[in-house]
C-alpha cells in the first residue's frame, strides 16, 4: 500500500498491523480512540497519554499513537484467550490451559473495572487529535520473531544457554540496556521443547509456566514475569525446567519496528518517544 496524497486514515493503521501479524479479527487489547484520516505524521511511543497528546498538538502531529492499551479498553481481558490458542498449539491441554487463563481474565477485569476508562480519550477528543492504540497485532509480530530466532539457531541437543544466544540475534533484543535472563533453571540445562508465550495481553505468571512445565514443555520464554512469581516456581520445579525472561520493552521493539518500517516505506514520518 502506497501513501496517496491524502494520507492515511487510523483504521488503515490498524489494518497494516493486523495484516502483518496475520490477523482477521479486530484485536481486543486495541482501540482507536479519536479516528482521523490524513495522517502523514504520527507521534508513537510504548506508553502515550494526556501530556503526549498535548506534545503531539503542539508539534504539529497529525496523530498520536501508543503501544500499550489505554484504561479504557475495557475489553483487555478477552485479549488473554489467545494464551490458550499458543498453547493448544503446543500441546497443551486445552481444559487446564483454559482454567489458568479464565482465572488471570476475572483478575483482569476486577482491575479495569475500577479503572478511568475515559480519562486520555476525552483529552484525545477535546484537542481533536487522532488517538489509538495497537498492542496485540505488534506483539504477535515480535513473538513470531523470537519462536522462529529459536528454531532457526536450536537444534534438539540446544540448551538454556543457546536458547538466550537465539534471541541475542534479534537487534532489538541484542541492544537493549536490559538483559536476557534465565530466572529458572541454568544455561548449561537442556532447553528441550522451547515455547514463546507471548502476544496474549501479559504473561501468564507462575500458573500458566506451570501448565507448560507439566506437559512436556521445558523452556518457557515470557518478556516479563513479576517478582513474586518466581518463588512459585523454583517450588514446584527445583530442577529441569527453565524460565527464560527475553526483556518487556526490548521485546516489544521486536514487533513494533517491523511494523514502523512498513510505514516509513509507505512515506509516513514517524517520531519514535517513550521506549521507541
Amino acid at each position: 500500500m502506497a501513501l496517496n496524497g491524502s494520507g492515511v486514515t487510523t483504521e488503515q493503521l490498524m489494518k497494516i498491523a493486523m495484516e502483518m501479524a496475520g490477523q482477521t479479527k479486530f484485536p481486543a487489547d486495541s482501540r482507536i480512540h479519536v479516528p482521523g484520516k490524513n495522517i502523514r505524521k504520527i507521534l508513537f511511543g510504548i506508553d502515550m497519554g494526556v501530556a503526549e497528546l498535548l506534545v503531539g498538538r503542539q508539534l504539529g502531529y497529525d496523530c498520536v499513537m501508543a503501544h500499550h492499551p489505554d484504561p479504557s479498553v475495557l475489553t483487555f481481558p478477552d485479549v488473554l484467550d489467545l494464551h490458550v490458542d499458543i498453547a493448544v498449539q503446543n500441546g497443551i491441554p486445552e481444559k487446564e490451559v483454559r482454567e489458568v487463563i479464565e482465572r488471570i481474565k476475572h483478575n483482569q477485569r476486577l482491575a479495569r473495572h475500577s479503572a478511568n476508562y475515559d480519562h486520555a480519550p476525552s483529552f484525545a477528543r477535546l484537542l481533536n487529535m487522532p488517538y489509538l492504540s495497537i498492542h496485540n497485532p505488534l506483539d504477535e509480530i515480535g513473538r513470531k520473531r523470537m519462536q522462529d530466532a529459536i528454531h532457526a539457531h536450536c537444534g534438539p541437543d540446544a540448551t538454556v544457554d543457546d536458547v538466550v544466544a537465539a534471541l541475542n540475534t534479534i537487534e532489538e533484543i541484542r541492544n537493549a540496556p536490559t538483559n536476557v535472563e534465565i530466572r529458572l533453571g541454568k544455561g548449561s540445562n537442556k532447553a528441550g521443547k522451547t515455547v514463546v508465550a507471548h502476544g496474549a495481553g501479559t504473561n501468564g505468571g507462575a500458573a500458566l509456566a506451570s501448565v507448560y512445565f507439566r506437559n512436556g514443555v521445558d523452556t518457557v520464554v515470557y518478556i516479563h514475569i513479576g517478582p513474586a512469581e518466581i518463588p512459585k516456581l523454583q517450588a514446584e520445579f527445583p530442577t529441569g525446567k527453565n524460565l527464560v525472561v527475553s526483556g518487556h520493552i526490548a521485546s516489544d521493539l521486536a514487533g513494533i519496528n517491523p511494523f514502523i518500517k512498513r510505514l516509513e516505506e509507505m512515506g509516513i514520518e514517524v517520531t519514535r518517544v517513550s521506549g521507541l
